[in-house]
């Protein structure tokens, strides 16, 4: 297995993480998750002006220029000899005697590595199952850091019920999945939480709303309560991992049928099609 680490690409057997790296002892540190297809990596222009984004709003310094990285993406799948797979990208403060202000020393360390991955598509056609549960996540989940433990919690939540998503909620008003976007239709309109500080902006998500606007479907950005969802005609989640997904069904309730929706199906073909596409066009 090699490993990125900051410019260099390693055996994972010559990287040493340091025992008061703040990434450990305090989560102080952000990361990025990107899909490869074809052995191209896939929308990596946006994961990074996400990293970057992230980077500033913890003001931590990225020890690797943006153009650098991407260079350093490509070889670890070229030399990883990679073709359908994701690549984990991890930066944090460094190493520092552990105190909780800033360091003035520290050194930010970047981390890269290659992880298996298949795009789900028996989910996508089945569709998955998800319950509902308490937001419980810090008001900033707009910045995409290393500090997981709620989403972890709502996750095993739901995993222990036989479901593969919880859908999160404050005082009744859905935000977004633990490890996902959601979006509900109704009446041929897709609704899903605003890109505020309370929701992840999502890469996948921002897609989706371009493919359903290019397919002239209605979207608004617009906070709904558990009772839309509910009732609505169909409800998908977008995400890296997951891509574009029906859920069929919401604390044991099922979704409009029960089954995959028109609207979801069209959005789940536009984006197969828009994978196609771009890797095709870097692969050139």
């Amino acid at each position: 297995m090699l490993v990125l680490v900051n410019d260099q690409i390693k055996s994972r057997e010559d990287v040493r993480i340091d025992l008061e790296d703040r990434g450990y002892q305090f989560g102080d540190g952000i990361y990025e998750v990107i899909s490869v297809y074809n052995g191209q990596p896939f929308l990596m222009d946006q994961h990074m002006q996400r990293l970057e984004r992230s980077a500033r709003e913890l003001m931590l310094d990225l020890p690797v220029s943006i153009g650098r990285l991407k260079e350093k993406v490509q070889a670890l799948i070229e030399q990883e000899g990679r073709s359908t797979c994701s690549v984990y990208l991890q930066v944090t403060r460094g190493a520092a005697p552990r105190r909780h202000p800033f360091p003035t020393s520290a050194t930010p360390v970047l981390t890269g590595y290659i992880m298996d991955s298949n795009p789900p598509r028996d989910l996508h056609a089945e569709g998955i199952r998800a319950i509902t549960t308490d937001d419980i996540r810090w008001l900033r989940c707009d910045i995409k850091s290393l500090n997981l433990l709620g989403s972890v919690l709502a996750k095993q939540k739901a995993v222990e019920q036989g479901c593969q998503e919880a859908i999160l909620h404050r005082s009744d008003t859905v935000t977004e999945g633990s490890s996902t976007n959601v979006f509900i239709v109704k009446n041929g309109t897709l609704y899903t939480h605003p890109a505020n500080h309370l929701i992840l902006h999502g890469i996948t998500r921002h897609a989706a709303i371009q493919l359903a606007e290019k397919l002239n479907t209605n979207v608004k950005e617009t906070p709904f309560k558990r009772e839309d969802l509910y009732e609505a005609d169909e409800v998908f989640v977008t995400g890296t991992s997951i891509e574009i997904c029906p859920v069929t069904h919401v604390d044991n309730r099922a979704i409009g049928n029960g089954q995959p929706g028109d609207v979801t199906k069209q959005l789940q073909r536009a984006f197969y099609d828009l994978i196609v596409e771009e890797t095709a066009m870097k692969a050139e």
